[in-house]
């Protein structure tokens, strides 16, 4: 199964939850991640931050949702809702879920305060994607409606 992880610059928040994604699922489950509007790279913040984690940053990089590496069976978009910022709407017979968290690379203040609105950020990506994880993916593979409603309630998980 694949999950698109999906973002307008494709070089924050998805890649986190790309990264974080493959780095906890089981054989058979992959994320992807790709943007509207890529900003084309990755925040250094991002790379640092995961690699602090200990997750691989190897192989990732901002790219398009118009040229994706593999068919999408889930679409999560992960956009905020400050500063007016336009979710974009993947198109397709996939399950979609909003998972929205507020983009990092637009805080401002310290460093510290940017290294902490990258660690929220993903903070709050990870416990989606363990609560994800944590479901029986087997069963609701096969049941679309219970799948969604999964995923709708971990987007409200803080």
């Amino acid at each position: 199964m694949n999950v698109l992880m999906l973002c307008t610059g494709n070089s924050c928040r998805s890649i986190l939850a790309e990264a974080t994604f493959n780095h906890l699922a089981p054989d058979g489950w992959r994320a992807i991640s790709a943007g509207s509007k890529p900003a084309g790279y990755v925040h250094p913040r991002s790379i640092a931050l995961l690699q602090r984690e200990g997750i691989a940053t190897a192989g990732y990089y901002s790219k398009s949702w118009e040229n994706l590496p593999a068919t999408p069976d889930i679409v999560i978009s992960v956009c905020g809702n400050a500063a007016g910022e336009t979710c974009p709407a993947y198109l397709g017979p996939v399950l979609r879920a909003h998972w929205g968290v507020e983009d990092p690379a637009h805080a401002t203040g310290t460093d510290e305060e940017i290294d902490a609105a990258f660690m929220t950020a993903y903070r709050i990506l990870r416990n989606r994607i363990e609560a994800f994880l944590a479901l029986p993916l087997d069963e609701l593979k096969n049941d679309r409606a219970r799948m969604k409603a999964e995923l709708d309630r971990i987007g409200g998980l803080a």
